[in-house]
């Protein structure tokens, strides 16, 4: 197959004519207001119009793509033999609602990334079943030689990432963008912008996202829907290697050996990819409706890029590996069969109560597939199946926590507002009798602690405008306690935690407070010493690698780069890497933050031990 692909690359490259350019580029050449645009940025940089020209055009070369019939047939062939490790798994009716919106209309399609497949299987899946032909972004680090003319013949679009220092290409890519949306091309994104490290959604970038509301706001542009398209695999390939950068490895390049060594490890069968849609919306409809409330147009964006994330997180199913994945790093020991569907019983009927979409309709108390899960994360090396007792027990070998935690976060979205729920009841649950209240009572202290730790994660989790956040938190609370809460005393608190099932604090926000308290404890040390960012990264990952060996953390998923450099985002944002007042002062108030929330999610922790009844929690409990 390898060489049946290098003679295929080998006559694309032969058919695509020295000059030759796309529709959209040559219309574009052709374009009176592009020749404007580009001799306004060739006067702001003091340069010749036709050198401008002509920097435009070599960049058009670069970037545009078309499709080819037969060439587009060939490489979807060649996708799906990559794809060749799983089945995918799609909702034919979301599809063909879908269908009908591709017949009137300009499709965004924002995509998740946690994988390379992504790019072949989303632009295969709507292909086989007809829908316009899609143009998909991709970065110009895989614009491979041979491959890269291949690729850009079906609809592939390399770009650049670092582009400041290049106006020209920047307006280029922008008038690119602008002529697809014109000629209703349906185009394809990733909206974080790169591939998960973690499992969960990264933050937003905005930039293709950017250039298609300057497309949709030009004068006598179509509309586009933007179309969020959620992709979650049972296992991928490579999470190992994201993982082993986490640990501070370096990222091997993508090259053709790159290509190469990927393509035969898709030899080994992981199981299924899921395809899910997200709820659909009109871009333009958007963008009046947020000008309306005052928004300019760079808070749009931005506004828009959060709604498609929060879709995004809607749209992703819930997996068994990803439940699985829970059960066993929460227990951070070997567990029986019996003793997974034990823990997992109980998430299975939150995830039931809260009707999140379950990946393939799968049964996640079923005895059958939850062993299935456990065998195939022992084949693929994430667990260790041992049959020497009694009965068999799983565990995560040693260097495998962090591959389970990914396939764990793909889900952790839907666990949140339950976790931060738990902490606010045991918030309420710790007020001594003699505690002087706000004018809300214990309710007001609840809410305070919720949007505490809701600020202290911003950087981890999409969380919705506050009115929205109290909603969700609303509900969390009323299937926890079975009712509305609208006053509460400690005493009522304190009982609602301790018959609450599952508990969730402990298992979804810990690993990441244990990499945060890591990072907050190096900063401290610092006293109000300036900072530099790499040897700050460099000494948590080292220290927290001993706090590992120690039990001082909880497992070893928290000591991770990824979860470094978010803790070290939020600090940046509290103002506490560059010189100010009482410096040392607030950034031990920072350590002291994240060490009290530790100490609640312990408590948390204790409460979900079969003898929870016995635990105290309240402030007469004698908890503090």
């Amino acid at each position: 197959m390898m060489r049946r692909s290098r003679g295929l690359a080998a006559r694309a490259v032969e058919r695509v004519r020295p000059g030759s350019l796309p529709r959209e580029a040559v219309e574009l050449l052709e374009d009176d207001a592009f020749d404007l645009e580009l001799a306004e940025v060739a006067r702001e940089q003091g340069t010749d119009v036709g050198a401008a020209r002509a920097e435009a055009t070599a960049y058009l070369r670069e970037m545009a793509a078309d499709h080819g019939d037969r060439m587009t047939e060939q490489w979807a062939r060649l996708g799906a033999w990559f794809m060749r490790a799983y089945d995918i798994v799609v909702d034919e009716e979301q599809i063909q609602r879908l269908r009908k919106l591709d017949s009137q209309h300009s499709l965004g399609i924002a995509f998740s990334h946690r994988s390379y497949l992504d790019g072949m299987a989303i632009p295969n899946v709507l292909g086989a079943r007809r829908f316009s032909p899609t143009f998909t972004f991709g970065g110009a680090n895989l614009n491979l030689p041979v491959l890269g003319a291949v690729a850009s013949r079906t609809g592939i679009i390399f770009i650049r990432r670092a582009t400041t220092d290049l106006p020209v290409y920047r307006l280029t890519l922008r008038s690119y963008v602008r002529q697809l949306v014109r000629n209703r091309r349906n185009v394809a994104w990733s909206i974080e912008g790169g591939r998960t490290r973690t499992g969960k959604l990264r933050p937003p970038v905005h930039g293709i996202l950017k250039y298609l509301v300057d497309a949709v706001e030009g004068p006598g542009s179509p509309d586009t829907q933007v179309v969020p398209i959620s992709i979650v695999y049972d296992q991928l390939h490579e999470v190992s290697g994201m993982t082993a950068e986490a640990r501070g490895a370096r990222k091997r390049p993508e090259d053709l050996r790159f290509v190469v060594r990927f393509a035969r490890l898709q030899r080994t069968r992981m199981g299924r990819a899921y395809l899910t849609v997200g709820e659909p919306f009109s871009l333009r409809e958007r963008l009046d409706q947020l000008h309306g409330h005052g928004l300019s147009s760079h808070q749009a964006i931005e506004r828009i890029a959060l709604d498609i994330s929060h879709r995004l997180n809607r749209a992703t199913p819930v997996t068994v590996t990803a439940i699985v994945s829970l059960a066993l790093l929460g227990a951070d020991r070997a567990l029986t069969l019996d003793e997974v569907l034990e823990t997992v019983e109980p998430l299975a009927v939150y995830i039931d109560e809260r009707e999140w979409p379950v990946a393939g309709g799968a049964n996640l108390q079923d005895r059958a597939t939850v062993r299935r899960v456990l065998q195939e994360l022992s084949t693929s090396g994430v667990l260790r199946q041992y049959e020497g007792g009694t009965e068999p027990v799983w565990s995560i070998l040693d260097d495998q926590h962090l591959v389970a935690a990914f396939y764990r976060n793909t889900v952790i979205h839907i666990l949140v507002d339950r976790a931060i729920g738990e902490l606010a009841l045991l918030t309420i649950a710790e007020l001594r009798s003699d505690a002087t209240l706000p004018a809300g009572g214990a309710v007001e202290v609840g809410w305070d602690e919720a949007k505490r730790i809701r600020d202290l994660l911003k950087f981890e989790f999409f969380f919705p405008g506050r009115v929205q956040f109290e909603e969700d938190l609303r509900t969390e609370l009323r299937i926890l306690a079975g009712e509305e809460l609208l006053d509460i005393t400690p005493e009522r608190a304190a009982d609602l935690l301790r018959q609450a099932r599952p508990h969730l604090a402990h298992l979804v926000l810990r690993p990441f407070l244990d990499a945060y308290l890591v990072l907050a404890d190096r900063l401290a040390e610092q006293g109000d010493a300036e900072i530099d960012d790499d040897t700050l990264l460099a000494d948590a990952l080292a220290v927290g690698q001993q706090w590992q060996l120690q039990r001082k953390v909880g497992s070893a998923e928290s000591v991770s780069l990824e979860l470094y450099r978010t803790a070290l985002a939020l600090a940046r944002h509290r103002g506490l890497l560059d010189a100010g007042p009482e410096l040392a002062t607030r950034r031990e108030a920072f350590l002291v933050e994240i060490q009290d929330s530790l100490r609640r999610l312990a408590v948390i922790s204790t409460l979900s031990t079969p003898d929870r009844a016995d635990v105290p929690v309240s402030a007469s409990d004698s908890v503090r």
